[in-house]
């Protein structure tokens, strides 16, 4: 090939970054439009791959398993919770992020976190994956309020914070795993101030 038409082809060719970011992309895309029609467990990385038009070494490039994967585009999609500065209510500020998740795991995405955590019952390494992209990341906010309302005396000081992000989360997640009652808008009504109140701080 002659220098001139080296140089062509060379400045015709798309640089490699942004072809990269829309294939990385296309695989989350590809991976939940899958989670919409079939079961995790049944997600394999050869059917991902295939769906973003992409070869399994590429998705391996930014992913070392489906889990991994499943839970980022899981959480693209699901979008995060957000917090701007600091509220003048801590216990309010909690009953929103209450009643966010609640919203949030209702319907189809609370049917994939299960399946997710259904699936950790025989491989940890799926859990420590949830925890750290998903639950972890669902329970910061709540834990930097609770701080926030210890130190603004509207949160008991002597709570344990764990304890206290058990007593927030553990009804949803009871509710979403063993299905024995609905995530619904009346247990998103009665769960905050019948939960909420244990973390108050005692009046003098």
């Amino acid at each position: 090939m002659a220098s001139g038409e080296a140089e062509k082809v060379s400045q015709n060719r798309k640089p490699g970054r942004p072809r990269s970011e829309q294939a990385h992309q296309a695989i989350l895309c590809a991976t939940a439009e899958l989670m919409e029609t079939m079961p995790v467990r049944t997600i394999t990385i050869g059917g991902i791959a295939k769906a973003a038009g992409v070869g399994k070494p590429t998705i391996y490039r930014w992913w070392d398993s489906k889990c991994a994967l499943v839970m980022d585009a899981f959480l693209e999609r699901m979008g995060s919770q957000k917090q701007s500065g600091r509220p003048n209510n801590t216990i309010e500020a909690l009953t929103d992020q209450l009643n966010q998740t609640i919203a949030q795991l209702r319907g189809r995405d609370g049917k994939i976190v299960a399946e997710i955590i259904g699936e950790g019952q025989s491989d940890a390494h799926v859990l420590d994956e949830f925890r750290q992209r998903f639950f972890n990341l669902l329970q910061n906010p709540a834990r930097t309020l609770i701080q926030q309302g210890k130190d603004d005396g509207q949160i008991d000081q002597s709570l344990d914070t764990d304890l206290a992000l058990d007593l927030i989360f553990g009804p949803i997640y009871y509710r979403l795993l063993v299905g024995h009652q609905p995530l619904d808008d009346s247990f998103s009504r009665a769960l905050p101030d019948r939960v909420l109140i244990a973390l108050q701080a005692p009046v003098p």
